[in-house]
């Protein structure tokens, strides 16, 4: 992918940029096994699935720094001036034709572009707005989120948002997140929403999520196919009748892997996400999927306090995993182990911390695994293992 802003020094963010994509991909599933090879004899290797190069993120992250006059949607640099990337590449179209409009509106609504001057204790904040958030479904419809200061401009933003909507109108949900620390936090916990609709219907195959604008989603949405496929094709070959999803997210695994006579449940810390796999379930068992979905749940808390804990609802035959980057953890990887559970399923996308995992579950094996590159022109990837105990 050849990217005007890497070569102009702008904007390093593809960090593999000049390595070609093949081998990308290649150096990628060299790492993963070298740093998996401790703990895992006779481990299955299945061909690594590729993305596209470029125009393969669903989401925009973009910093809004410059003047009310004249924004600018992007990054900022070391010396924190605002860097224009809303013709990035790695954006399809959808996603850059947005920000014409979005940029316009700013402008509209009198949106000053947070930012900080001076240093130490004589920095002075000023101005609102400070992230654009925007997400796009499969079928071509936005979620935008503006991250803000305060609630200062939400009166503004509601007055000119009937003109955003003409101007983009496959806008379909927008929200106002609060965000008031001078920190490195992209996101607050309130959200406050703008749109009568608050879910964006993300469509993969046969199952359509409901992604709600705190919610979690892959950033690769072809590639995130592959993933659910594959972790539905490995389940079903297991086929147990009961399943546990921890890190559950909006229920991307736990939906896909439902079946008729397996009970699903799925946990899940961001109670938001939680809402929506809820939602989504229901919305599928009003359909033609109530066999297939009747015994799906999804609850809100942490998912080695669930396990250990009392409250669990008795051992399943299988779990799947899908934490953060830094893991599982000591003490839910100790329960595993000592659990007698057969099958777990560990979506990684972090293969040092999967390593230390792994070596903490010695009776669990992994069998079989593969890597999906999510995130091309960079050195990150998520990897699905298989673990069968010994």
């Amino acid at each position: 992918m050849q990217c005007p802003h890497y070569d102009a020094g702008r904007c390093h963010s593809c960090t593999l940029l000049e390595i070609d994509y093949p081998t990308q991909v290649l150096d990628k599933e060299r790492q993963v096994a070298t740093l998996l090879d401790p703990v895992s004899d006779g481990l299955t290797w299945l061909p690594a699935v590729r993305s596209v190069e470029s125009a393969f993120r669903n989401k925009a992250k973009m910093v809004v720094s410059g003047t009310v006059a004249e924004p600018v949607l992007g990054i900022l640099d070391r010396a924190g001036h605002g860097v224009d990337l809303t013709d990035c590449g790695l954006y399809p179209d959808e996603l850059q034709a947005s920000f014409g409009p979005l940029t316009a509106f700013v402008t509209r609504a009198n949106l000053e572009p947070y930012q900080v001057s001076g240093t130490g204790r004589r920095a002075q904040q000023r101005g609102e707005l400070k992230y654009l958030l925007v997400t796009l479904s499969p079928d071509g419809e936005l979620m935008v989120r503006f991250v803000l200061r305060s609630q200062e401009s939400i009166a503004r933003i509601r007055k000119h948002l009937p003109a955003l909507l003409a101007d983009l109108p496959t806008l379909a949900v927008a929200s106002a997140n609060i965000q008031p620390a001078h920190a490195a936090v992209l996101e607050g916990d309130l959200e406050i929403p703008l749109t009568e609709r608050t879910t964006l219907p993300m469509r993969i195959d046969d199952i359509t999520l409901d992604l709600r604008p705190q919610s979690f989603f892959q950033t690769n949405t072809a590639v995130a196919t592959e993933l659910y496929r594959q972790a539905r094709t490995w389940v079903d070959e297991v086929d147990p009748h009961s399943l546990w999803d921890l890190y559950c997210g909006v229920g991307g695994f736990a939906l896909h892997c439902s079946a008729p006579g397996r009970s699903v449940t799925g946990i899940e810390i961001s109670a938001e996400a939680v809402v929506a796999a809820s939602g989504t379930v229901e919305r599928l068992r009003d359909g033609d999927g109530a066999g297939r979905f009747q015994d799906v749940s999804f609850a809100a808390g942490d998912a080695t306090a669930f396990a250990v804990g009392p409250q669990a609802p008795g051992l399943p035959e299988m779990v799947i995993v899908n934490p953060p980057r830094r893991g599982i953890g000591t003490d839910l990887a100790q329960w595993l182990e000592g659990s007698g559970i057969d099958h777990v399923l560990y979506s990684s996308c972090n293969a040092t911390t999967l390593a230390k995992d792994l070596a903490a579950m010695p009776s669990l094996r992994p069998v079989r695994a593969r890597l999906l590159d999510m995130f091309p022109q960079t050195s990150h990837y998520e990897v699905l293992v298989l673990l069968e105990r010994a």
